[in-house]
């Protein structure tokens, strides 16, 4: 890169020597007669000896200037400087011998040129001349040449070097950081002076930062969401309002609870049936009982065969649970049969809902008492006792 820097100066000698022997030559320097005049009288001449010097200056001071910038590789091409001084002195050389053998071509004998009807010139100036002129300003537009492309390749380089150096001085960042500054748009250090707004308060000053894009966006689309709800649920009323829809739940829950019930009737048994308040099961009770309890017990559960109903006294238990166990299982040693192939568990429910109710009431011929005193152990389902006209009252259990 820099071997043509250090052979400027073989340059400007080889330059220099053609520009002397073309000033020196003459066409007739030998010949006999009076001498000419010399062909840097010749303004043509001049013009062209004037651009060379000029570019001469030029290849100088430019040389001078890359010379100074390449301080820092100097000791990385001083093997090349020898090298570089040995081939500019061969092109010297080179070029002064053609030069010469152009220039001294004219001093033929006199006989050659009186042959010839008369010398080649380019505007007074010798055709050998002329051309040795052109041909040092084109060497020298090639040395400008080279010279311009080593020095833009060499502030390539340090652009490149003090770029490195400041990307090298720059803080690393974790990719998670440089995500989060993207995604809220904040302004470096370095701009907030742009965006200060004078106002500082107990040392906190006031920037002029925009609002972070994830909040602008989402404040727009809560309006967007806004204007769609108003429209459907107030404008439109194409979807029910909260009070609406809760409703609508509970008439849905209502019809899944009834379904629920129907399912699950027919799954009580002795442990998890209830005391059954609902009129129209008391009725239902009633019903059955009249129709096949009636007989042992009475209508009004004073008894006859089978125990009176009607007081505190039982002999299996007078929990509901109790009186269900007795209805489903039985006690055929005393007379009372098993109901459960008979009945489905929901209605053996209802008759022992129904017989429960007779307790306190006061039956026509009411038998006297058997088994134990029986007493509610905690007030719930067991011990809720529906008192009912006496007109209504029939038994079935047996005690």
């Amino acid at each position: 890169m820099f071997k043509n820097r250090f052979s400027i100066a073989h340059w400007v000698k080889a330059i220099l020597i053609v520009v002397i022997s073309i000033g020196l030559g003459s066409n007739d320097a030998f010949a006999a007669g009076p001498p000419k005049a010399s062909e840097l009288s010749n303004p043509l001449a001049q013009v062209l000896l004037v651009i060379i010097v000029g570019l001469l200056l030029a290849i100088g001071l430019l040389a001078n200037v890359i010379l100074g910038a390449a301080q820092v590789y100097l000791q990385r091409f001083k093997d090349e400087r020898k090298r570089s001084d040995a081939a500019g002195k061969t092109v010297a050389v080179i070029l002064f011998c053609l030069v010469s053998t152009a220039l001294f071509a004219a001093d033929a004998p006199a006989a050659d040129a009186a042959a010839a009807p008369a010398e080649t010139t380019i505007a007074g100036l010798g055709l050998y001349s002329f051309y040795a002129l052109i041909s040092v300003i084109v060497l020298e537009l090639v040395i400008l040449l080279v010279l311009l492309g080593n020095l833009k390749k060499l502030l390539s380089k340090e652009a490149a070097l003090v770029a490195s150096t400041e990307v090298a001085d720059e803080p690393t960042e974790s990719a998670l950081v440089k995500w989060w500054d993207n995604l809220n748009k904040f302004r470096p250090i370095q701009e907030e002076a742009n965006i200060d707004l004078g106002h500082n308060y107990d040392g906190i000053r006031e920037l002029d930062n925009r609002l972070p894009p994830w909040w602008l966006y989402g404040f727009y689309i809560t309006i967007i969401f806004g204007c769609i709800y108003i429209y459907r649920y107030h404008v439109a009323q194409s979807a029910p309002l909260s009070k609406e829809e809760l409703a609508i739940s509970m008439e849905k829950a209502a019809v899944e609870k009834e379904e629920y019930l129907k399912k699950s009737a027919n799954k009580v048994d002795e442990n998890t049936v209830v005391y059954l308040k609902d009129a129209a099961d008391i009725d239902a009770g009633k019903k059955v009982f009249t129709t096949v309890c009636a007989a042992c017990h009475l209508n009004d559960g004073g008894g006859s065969v089978g125990p009176n109903l009607t007081d505190n006294y039982w002999i299996h238990g007078g929990g509901i649970k109790d009186i269900f166990k007795t209805l489903k299982y039985g006690w055929p040693e005393k007379g009372m049969k098993s109901w459960k192939d008979d009945y489905t568990p929901q209605q053996l429910a209802q008759i022992a809902s129904y017989v429960k109710s007779l307790g306190g009431t006061k039956p026509a011929k009411a038998k006297e008492p058997q088994g134990v005193l029986f007493e509610e152990k905690a007030a719930g389902a067991d011990s809720s006792k529906a008192v009912s006209d006496t007109t209504k009252i029939a038994a079935v259990v047996v005690k």
